[in-house]
């Protein structure tokens, strides 16, 4: 599966008591993907995964499947706990998604060995294309690119979105995707000078509604 345009990372509304607001969820869906988005990523960092419990995210997950009506939607389901990843990607797939967002362990900062196990065990989890998130302001790791190439070797590894431009090129058997809004024009540029070698998405990270 190769991703392509603009992906939005969707907020998630709560009522005031705390509780999502499925309804307000279920019309930003059709919001976003009525105005520009070409897909969606749901209980991302800007949707308040890290506060949302599996339940809550299962249930976005599948609301936005259902909203969608056959346009991508890019589940997270990574955490710095390999089994409970592994867990929430299976019912992440089980619910119809279109592909996983697993982001670097967090906090435990395991090393190159430790990384590889992890998205290979995430990756096991199911059949989804799976997006590498590097984002070593958030997590502190940093995935070097030749890592990326290993990883890249993983069947269903497709893609990796990159929110820092330390890493910023062109990995073999990866899809490039731009993490931040000020990245956008750099992966374009990247895009025109590569050709379709390894084909782009652009991300925004952002929610139009």
């Amino acid at each position: 599966m190769t991703l392509g345009g603009i992906f939005t990372a969707m907020v998630t509304p709560f009522r005031p008591d705390g509780r999502l607001d499925e309804e307000a969820a279920a019309a930003m869906v059709r919001y976003l993907l009525e105005h520009g988005s070409d897909g969606l990523v749901v209980a991302g960092s800007t949707g308040e995964g890290s506060t949302l419990s599996d339940d809550e995210k299962c249930s976005l997950f599948e609301l936005a499947v259902a909203e969608a009506r056959g346009a991508p939607v890019i589940a997270n389901t990574g955490s710095n706990d390999t089994a409970h990843s592994v867990e929430l990607t299976a019912r992440a797939a089980a619910i119809g998604v279109d592909a996983v967002l697993v982001v670097a362990p967090y906090y435990n900062k395991p090393n190159r060995r430790g990384l590889i196990e992890h998205f290979r065990a995430v990756a096991g989890a199911s059949d989804l294309p799976v997006v590498l998130y590097n984002i070593p302001s958030r997590v502190v790791i940093d995935m070097p690119n030749d890592l990326l190439r290993e990883l890249a070797e993983i069947p269903n590894v497709t893609a990796v979105k990159q929110a820092g431009y330390e890493n910023l090129a062109p990995v073999e058997g990866l899809d490039l995707l731009a993490g931040n809004d000020d990245m956008l024009a750099s992966v374009l540029d990247m895009g025109a000078r590569e050709g379709s070698a390894w084909p782009r998405i652009s991300w925004a990270p952002r929610c139009d509604g």
